[in-house]
């Protein structure tokens, strides 16, 4: 059974092939109509060539007018040659290009051309790509009709890329401020969510906490290790209020030791998991970063409960705090040696819905990359996985220590 993100992806699949479909078929029609166009353009011109024959080979005179009329109907741009090259004659072309100014009379020269020989040899360039000549076959040689696609039938070409491109442009413009606006509905609904859960949360805490100590109070219960770790479990609860009621604010960061702080929070955690799962934490001691102490460790325990999970039986989770080459970032991997995680899921797995597991809502991992990035101004990604050994999750945060000593 496909899940949330899984079932939203499939989706767009489908929209996007049904894009592609109405796509191809504007792009099929358009060139079906190009091409009847092209030929009934052919057929033209094949005419003027006809009706050119006709006027050089006519004996009546009285028929000259029909045939130049015939002739005149045609509006593909054509150039007529000799069988040496010569331009004989041409048809549709730039009126303003295709005669040279008037020369003086005193500086005229005999066979001075009448024409723009520049623009005529691109004009015939462009024609011998587009089609073949239709040849006149004369009493004393013959002659070349070159021609060239109507101004219609080039712009009939190009339509649909152009209204492709313009619908694409609009439906990434559309997509792109629908979903922003999406996203800001679904963050302003996270923000009240949060906050209101921390504030029920609120007054059970409170109670615990009184309880607690009328319990040390009424049994003399002070130095019970028992009463020790539900106080730790209360001020766990106290924390988690304090996370959900720092969501949608700017939280405020602090110069603290990596290390201490994961090894704080791994201290407490290892505790409430099974014995079969070890734990190590190693590393610099002294790599210094800013932190938000309540949400970092919302994110240490997001990957350590991601890496309980992914080990079946025994296993061992570790995490190396160090640098980068550079050493201006911290770089902190939590490894775990669980069943690992597909390559063509790196990315998918910090998706909201993604989850593996049948209860799983698929929250962890998003709201782990959003505190990395957005609040810590870190990163995080899968470093490296293998199937059936385990995965690598890798966080960066600036050092801050390296940072002030250059």
């Amino acid at each position: 059974m496909l899940n949330t993100y899984e079932n939203k992806r499939l989706w767009k699949y489908i929209l996007l092939a049904f894009a592609l479909i109405i796509a191809s078929g504007s792009l099929f029609y358009t060139k079906y109509l190009a091409r009847n166009i092209a030929r009934s353009e052919r057929t033209r011109a094949q005419v003027w060539a006809m009706s050119m024959k006709q006027v050089i080979s006519a004996d009546d005179n009285d028929f000259l007018p029909y045939i130049f009329a015939v002739r005149d109907s045609s509006i593909v741009p054509a150039i007529v040659t000799d069988e040496r090259g010569d331009i004989q004659t041409f048809k549709g072309l730039d009126t303003t290009k295709t005669y040279i100014p008037p020369i003086p009379e005193a500086v005229k020269v005999a066979n001075t051309p009448q024409y723009d020989p520049d623009y005529f040899k691109d004009e015939l360039k462009t024609m011998k790509a587009q089609h073949e000549p239709i040849k006149i076959v004369l009493p004393r040689g013959y002659w070349l009709i070159y021609y060239k696609d109507s101004d219609l039938l080039t712009q009939l070409k190009i339509f649909p890329y152009v209204q492709l491109s313009v619908i694409a442009v609009f439906l990434l413009l559309a997509y792109t401020s629908f979903n922003s606006s999406r996203k800001s509905e679904q963050n302003q609904v996270w923000v009240g969510l949060a906050k209101e859960t921390a504030h029920q949360l609120g007054t059970p805490i409170s109670s615990l906490m009184a309880w607690i100590e009328l319990i040390k109070d009424k049994f003399n219960a002070e130095d019970d290790p028992l009463m020790a770790e539900m106080e730790n479990d209360v001020k766990r609860l106290e924390i988690v209020a304090d996370r959900f009621s720092k969501i949608g604010s700017k939280p405020k960061l602090e110069e603290h030791s990596v290390f201490d702080v994961v090894e704080d929070f791994v201290n407490y955690f290892r505790v409430r998991v099974s014995n079969n799962i070890s734990f190590e934490v190693k590393g610099d001691r002294d790599l210094v970063a800013g932190l938000n102490v309540p949400l970092f460790d919302w994110v240490i325990e997001n990957l350590l409960k991601n890496a309980v999970n992914a080990i079946e039986g025994k296993g061992n989770i570790t995490v190396d705090i160090g640098t980068n080459k550079t050493k201006d970032k911290v770089v902190i991997d939590v490894t775990d040696t669980g069943k690992g995680i597909p390559r063509s899921k790196f990315i998918t797995v910090f998706q909201p819905g993604y989850t593996t597991r049948k209860r799983g809502w698929g929250l962890g991992l998003s709201l782990t990359k959003r505190m990395v990035e957005n609040y810590h101004n870190g990163h995080i990604f899968v470093r490296d996985s293998e199937l059936g050994k385990g995965t690598t999750f890798r966080i960066t945060l600036k050092n801050i220590r390296y940072n002030e000593q250059t």
